[in-house]
This record gives C-alpha cells, structure tokens and sequence, in this order.
C-alpha cells in the first residue's frame, strides 16, 4: 500500500520538530513530486548522483540530510545555476519529491547523527551539548563504569563509521565523557573543552585544532563530515518504513571529506 506524502511530511515534521531551529536551510520539502509514495530512498546529501541512484530504484521521495537549497532564511534566495538546474529538471522529470532536514536531524535525542553516533559507542547516558541560536544540537555522551581507554574508543569510532578517523591523542587514557557534533562541527572544540570532556568527536577538522586539543589535553576525533551523518538520515528512512510500511532504500554515495 502506497502512503500520502502529506501524511509521512507531517511525522518527518511532529517527530522532528523542525520550527524549533533556526537553521542555513529549509526544513521539510524542498521540491514536490508524486503526492503517493512506494519507495523512500535516504542519502546524506541532495545531488545529482543520488538523484539517478533514487531514479533507478523507482523512489517517489528522496529524504536526505543535506538537501539542495542554502543561505539564510531571511535572506533572499539564490539564483539557480547550471548545476542546480539539472538537480531540478531531473527531480521534476521522475516526478520525485525532495525533503531534508538538517539540525533537527543532528540534535534528536533518537534517530539523530549525535545521539546514535554516541549510543554505537556504547554510552549509557547523553546531556544536551552545542547549543546553536539557542537550541543545543550535540550531545554529551557518559560511559559506565571508569570510561573506555581511548584507543578502544578510536576503534569504536572506525567501526561505527566505516573508515579511519583523524586523531589528535591528546587526552587521558580512559575517556569516561566525549562531547559530540557531527558535521563540520570543530568550533565546538573550545565548549567540549569548557565542559570538562574527555574527548570531542566532530566530523571535519580545523586546522587549529591540533595545537588546541594538545594544550587542553583533549583527544580530538574527525570522522568524516559524511561518514558521520549517514546513521541519522538512514534511521529515519527505517523508521517511515517502520511506520507506513513503504519500502527503504538507503543510497550510500561515498566521500573522503
């Protein structure tokens, strides 16, 4: 049985609560296609890639993290270029929706980057961290007991998300507290460092960040921009599945960064 788009719109939105932020992009859906949806295809990003991908697979809405539209959101919009020109002519042409969600999809406390990020680590306990114009999008994440010696928790890291995350071991030799922001989010570094954190997991680095985690005598983790925001945005195409029984299909395009 296919499902409304309006009705998995509105649990994206309930359970998301998108309005709640004030974001670089807009929340929900950026471009309308087929108003009875089969298949969900999920991705990090909004490309042209996963567009065919999704095409291919027969997918009436594609649901990613990063989706195609940036700027302020009082700011006027942008002009559309030659590249976001073909994004959109093949979404109009297939007929296929795109909906994105950005920070809400970062802080939620369940299907969000940071909290399953922290969980796959295997932390009992998360406090709010990173807070965004008013609204925290990280997590602090607890572990039992006397911590994890840290090269176990570099281990976990690799495994959690697939590839071999930049470390700056500079910390203690177990880690009972590790504040993380997914993303780009190395400005958090000083507020991990505020906090009292063993450690701060982010996805990419600065370049002054090596030099600051040394002298705060914190382990800093980049994991990838990308690779640390796919278990988000693929959890939240399990959970339609879950919820309207449509099919989910997440699309993995790769990226180094």
């Amino acid at each position: 049985m296919p499902a409304k788009l309006e009705d998995i719109l509105q649990e994206l939105d309930t359970l998301l609560n998108p309005e709640a932020f004030e974001d670089y992009t807009p929340n929900g859906l950026q471009v309308p296609g087929a108003k009875q949806v089969t298949t969900v295809a999920t991705g990090v990003s909004a490309h042209l890639e996963l567009f065919e991908a999704a095409r291919e697979q027969k997918a009436e809405l594609i649901l990613t993290h990063h989706g195609i539209f940036w700027g302020s959101p009082s700011g006027p919009p942008n002009p559309i270029d030659p590249a976001l020109k073909r994004r959109l002519k093949l979404l109009f042409d297939a007929n296929m929706s795109l909906a994105a969600y950005h920070l809400p999809l970062d802080a939620h406390p369940e299907v969000g980057n940071n909290a399953l990020l922290a969980r796959a680590l295997g932390a009992n306990k998360l406090e709010p961290f990173a807070p965004h114009r008013g609204r925290p999008i990280g997590f602090i994440a607890h572990f039992p007991d006397e911590g994890v010696p840290a090269k176990e928790l570099f281990a976990r890291v690799r495994e959690a998300t697939n590839r071999e995350p930049l470390v700056f071991d500079a910390g203690p030799k177990e880690v009972r507290s590790l504040a993380i922001v997914s993303g780009a989010g190395a400005n958090y570094l000083d507020e991990a460092i505020a906090s009292g954190a063993d450690a701060f997991l982010t996805g990419e680095p600065a370049e002054r960040v090596m030099a600051e985690a040394q002298e705060a005598k914190i382990h800093f983790i980049a994991a990838g921009h990308y690779a640390t925001e796919t278990l988000g945005i693929r959890r939240l195409g399990e959970h339609l599945a879950e919820r309207f029984g449509v099919r989910h299909i997440f699309i993995d395009v790769p990226n180094p960064v």
